[in-house]
C-alpha cells in the first residue's frame, strides 16, 4: 500500500473525479478527508469508503471562503493529527461562449472557485505541511490549462492560472520537502459529460487521438502516483491525462 496511514484531503470530493480519487486513496489505506459544499453527496463518498473498511470524514466547506478553508485543514489535523497529502480538485465550468457577452459575475465565479480556491487551499495546506517537515499537493487543472478552446475562455484562463500557480509554489517550497504538481485531464466520463448530447459526446471523444474520453479512475491513478513517494523527484510538473489531445 503506497499510501498506507497517510492523511489525505480531497476538495470537490462529492462526485466525479473527486469521489473516485477519494475512494482510490482509501483503497491504498489512506485516511481521507472529503471536502465539498454538498452534504448528502459528501457523506455518500464517506459511506462508500467506510463500507470498504477504511477511515474517512466529511467536511462541508466552500473553497472560495478563507474561513472555510482554514477550518477544513484544522478539522483534518484535529481528527487525524496531521495532513500528508492534498488533492485540490474543486472547480467549476460552464460559461457564455461569447467574451463580449460574459458578465463580471461569470468571471468572478470561475476565477474564485478555480484559482482562488486552489490558492487558499494551498495556503493552509502548506502551512500545516511546513510544521510536519513535508507533504505532497496535487492541483486540478485541465488540458485547456496548456492549450486553449475558444468556447470556454474563462475556464481556459483559470486553468492556465492554476498551472502557473502550481509551478511557482512548487519552486517556493521545494527545499521544504513539499512537492506540488498539477494534473491536466482532457474530457472525462463524469456526470457532466453524461449530461451532454450524443453528438457532443462523439465530438469530445474525437478530440482525443486515443479515440475516447477518459474515466475518473484514470485521473485518480495519476493523482495517486504524484501524491506518493513513487514520484519523490517530481515537483512543479503538469501531468497530461488527455489521450494525446494537447500533443496535437
Amino acid at each position: 500500500m503506497i499510501l498506507q496511514d497517510k492523511v489525505v484531503l480531497v476538495t470537490g470530493g462529492t462526485s466525479g473525479i473527486g469521489r473516485a480519487t477519494a475512494i482510490a486513496y482509501a483503497k491504498q489505506q489512506a485516511k481521507v478527508v472529503v471536502v465539498g459544499r454538498r452534504i448528502d453527496e459528501g457523506e455518500e463518498t464517506v459511506r462508500l469508503i467506510q463500507e470498504a473498511g477504511r477511515e474517512a470524514i466529511f467536511v462541508q466547506a466552500d473553497v472560495t471562503k478563507e474561513a472555510d478553508v482554514k477550518a477544513m485543514v484544522d478539522k483534518a489535523v484535529g481528527v487525524f493529527g496531521r495532513l500528508d497529502i492534498a488533492f485540490n480538485n474543486a472547480g467549476t465550468a460552464g460559461e457564455n461562449p461569447s467574451l463580449i457577452e460574459q458578465t463580471e459575475a461569470e468571471y468572478d465565479r470561475t476565477m474564485n472557485v478555480n484559482v482562488k480556491g486552489v490558492w487558499l487551499s494551498m495556503k493552509y495546506e502548506i502551512a500545516q505541511m511546513l510544521k510536519q517537515g513535508g507533504g505532497s499537493i496535487v492541483n486540478m487543472a485541465s488540458a485547456v490549462g496548456v492549450v486553449a478552446l475558444p468556447t470556454i475562455l474563462l475556464y481556459t484562463a483559470s486553468k492556465h492560472a492554476v498551472v502557473g500557480l502550481t509551478k511557482a509554489a512548487a519552486l517556493q517550497y521545494a527545499k521544504a520537502g513539499i512537492r506540488i504538481n498539477v494534473v491536466a485531464p482532457g474530457a472525462i466520463q463524469t456526470d457532466m459529460f453524461e449530461a451532454v448530447t450524443d453528438e457532443a459526446k462523439a465530438y469530445l471523444a474525437g478530440l482525443h487521438p486515443i479515440g475516447r474520453v477518459g474515466t475518473p479512475l484514470e485521473v485518480a491513478n495519476a493523482v495517486l502516483f504524484l501524491s506518493s513517494d513513487m514520484a519523490s523527484f517530481i515537483t512543479g510538473e503538469t501531468l497530461m491525462i488527455d489521450g494525446g489531445y494537447a500533443a496535437q
